[in-house]
């Protein structure tokens, strides 16, 4: 009999509720983390809701778990809300799940928290491969002495502007000073016309000197910014305007150390600690195509040892705590750009106009050219890579299909590479792509597919018994076009025939849920609403009528450029697809630290009209001859059954 089943045999209701929260626990450890728990008595111990990610630091746990005997570790992973520990012996472990389980603590935000364990087998989770620090990317620790630091904290007057040499406002969660050039928010700009009286602290000009000389930078700046944070603030994720500054944006940390956000277009996150007293340098990729953010929170998760390095936070789960926040204020450095911006970042570039995102089409024929360029042509490029990321079949699908007759005709209209086509064998499967190197790839399968577009499939009307259509319509640009795919599902069928339809949806949290896409991030929580701001140079987020895709103003609305694993705030935006180096090979298998594994490739954007709850079945019902059989939810999709009447 096991340790809890012996301590359980005569329950209270207050013991039984606990004993359901427990439970609650480890089944969504298992669920969520993929974490195994057992029923018997081992040396290791998983702490549910007992993590940096709730707020428990390991100064915390540690002497908490050492009262019961010799801790040989205390695993804390970053951003999880659970520990593990381990003990010399079994015995000294059963000591710890007596003593601590169901204790309840105080975290270091104040808050309470009641720590649930169970026995483990060993420590395991869903670690993230962590890619290296951005490309363009400079941290150097200790720049200046701590005597220079305090010379220039003092040297900022917050209390007065009176000498109208600088521009001085108070923003809605920090201080900030303008030198050289006030940076006007409204805009995201400087005027170059309009420099403010002074020019740049005198205090900065031996520094920035001595920088130049020594190859930190390569400009000497002309515009300043002086921001002040309190614990708790941040700043939004956002990247520099290209058309204001020049390549450089330097900054200098004083008075706390701070954990700063980057993060690419493909959902790459990175977490970057700078110390007090550090230089921050970005230039090139870092520069125009990360974002860069800082999280609002009271505390960091940093590397516990005393002297820990600057730069990426290490996966070394047996060495990050939880660091106070103190007041931060930031030195930024910046270069007015006087002439055009010709970085290689075009589509996210302001300055080159002639590479903006595309705007929301407003006829049939916008459609199809919108169509071409940013889901065809993408997929042709792609082709190789995306198949090599599409290997699971989803489990509702594979239902779907194995449980149709024996015998039946299937048509996968836009099939990819194939994955669906071998799954039942009994059935006798067609396969439709519009990517001729998605179809090479299906007959290279050994599966019968051709080339075709969704719109009109070459394929004689009410000859199949069943179709699938697996996230492709909602690359069509007007409602009219999706419901005309539908319809086209609709003419394969004979009397009676089904199809099941998957597109993705604008809600990818669902009935308390987070979807596959937006758990596989690497970021925190707090940064997902930040991720698209005001200041940042990437095209803004319009508000958009329900349905399309059209701002409130009437005028032509560009697509968004959607931030990959983060809430959709569009339903019609462009999706950036990263293409990788060696599109062959499995992620898992690249070692970290590689140089395949670090360097980013080529982005591509594909068009996306991400649908709304209802919106999927309102296009169904639009035709005369079908009825729905079934509609759901699943991952981050909406899906539909459909019956040709």
């Amino acid at each position: 009999m096991d340790i809890r089943h012996q301590s359980n045999l005569k329950l209270s209701k207050t013991e039984k509720k606990f004993l359901r929260k427990q439970n609650k626990a480890r089944n969504t450890l298992l669920r969520h983390e993929g974490i195994e728990t057992v029923s018997y008595a081992t040396q290791s111990l998983v702490i549910a809701n007992g993590g940096l990610g709730n707020g428990v630091s390991r100064k915390q746990l540690l002497p908490l778990f050492q009262g019961c005997g010799t801790v040989d570790a205390l695993l804390m992973p970053p951003n999880k809300p659970y520990s593990f520990v381990t003990y010399e012996t079994t015995e000294e472990a059963r000591n710890a799940y007596v003593a601590l389980h169901g204790k309840e603590i105080v975290g270091d935000l104040g808050q309470k928290i009641i720590l649930y364990l169970n026995f483990v087998e060993k420590a395991q989770w869903k670690a993230l491969g962590l890619p290296g620090l951005p490309p363009g990317l400079l941290v150097v620790e200790e720049i200046i002495s701590s005597e220079e630091e305090k010379m220039l904290l003092e040297s900022i007057n917050w209390e007065e502007n009176t000498d109208n040499k600088n521009c001085q406002k108070s923003l809605k969660h920090r201080r900030v000073k303008h030198f050289g050039y006030e940076f006007h928010y409204e805009n995201n700009h400087v005027d170059i016309d309009k420099p403010l009286p002074g020019g740049l602290p005198d205090i900065c000009e031996h520094m920035l000197e001595k920088w130049l000389k020594e190859g930190y930078i390569k400009h000497k700046p002309d515009q300043l910014t002086i921001n002040q944070y309190e614990p708790g603030h941040g700043i939004p994720a956002h990247i520099d305007t290209h058309s204001a500054f020049e390549d450089e944006i330097v900054s200098l940390s004083l008075g706390s150390e701070i954990v700063m956000d980057f993060k690419h277009p493909d959902g790459v996150s990175v977490q970057v600690m700078l110390p007090r007293r550090s230089l921050l340098v970005m230039t090139g990729e870092c520069r125009y195509l990360w974002t860069h953010g800082i999280t609002p929170r009271k505390f960091d998760t940093v590397q516990a040892s005393e002297h820990y390095r600057s730069g990426i936070i290490t996966s070394d789960i047996g060495d990050l705590t939880l660091s106070k926040r103190g007041v931060r204020t930031s030195f930024t450095f910046r270069k007015v750009r006087r002439t055009p911006c010709n970085c290689n970042y075009s589509l996210v570039c302001d300055g080159q106009s002639k590479e903006r995102p595309p705007s929301f089409p407003e006829s049939d024929r916008e459609a199809s050219r919108l169509e071409q360029e940013y889901v065809h042509r993408v997929y042709e490029e792609i082709a190789g890579h995306f198949s090599s990321t599409r290997h699971t079949p989803w489990p509702r699908i594979v239902e779907f299909l194995k449980a149709l007759p024996s015998g039946s005709v299937v048509a996968d209209i836009g099939c990819g590479n194939g994955k669906y086509l071998g799954i039942n064998k009994e059935l006798y499967m067609i396969g439709c792509d519009r990517s001729e190197n998605l179809v090479a790839i299906c007959r290279e399968r050994q599966f019968q597919a051709f080339v075709g577009d969704a719109l009109a499939v070459p394929v004689r009307s009410g000859s199949c018994d069943a179709c699938i259509s697996i996230a492709v319509i909602h690359h069509f640009a007007t409602a009219e076009r999706r419901v005309a795919a539908i319809q086209e599902l609709v003419r394969l069928l004979r009397p009676g025939g089904t199809a099941l339809i998957y597109v993705w949806a604008m809600e990818q949290e669902y009935n308390n849920q987070k979807s596959k896409y937006l758990r596989g991030n690497g970021i925190s929580q707090g940064t997902r609403e930040e991720i698209t701001s005001a200041t940042s140079a990437s095209p803004s987020l319009n508000d958009v009528q329900e349905g399309g895709g059209k701002s409130s103003g009437g005028t032509r609305s560009e697509l968004p450029i959607h931030t990959n694993r983060t809430s959709f705030h569009s339903q019609d935006v462009l999706v950036p697809w990263h293409l990788k180096g060696n599109p062959g090979k499995d992620k898992a298998t690249v070692p970290f630290g590689s140089t395949e594994a670090q360097k980013p490739g080529p982005i591509c954007h594909r068009y996306y009209h991400v649908f709304c709850g209802g919106e999927l079945e309102a296009a169904c019902q639009t035709l005369g001859n079908v009825s729905i059989l079934k509609s759901y939810y699943d991952q981050g999709n909406w899906c539909v059954i459909l019956q040709r009447g």
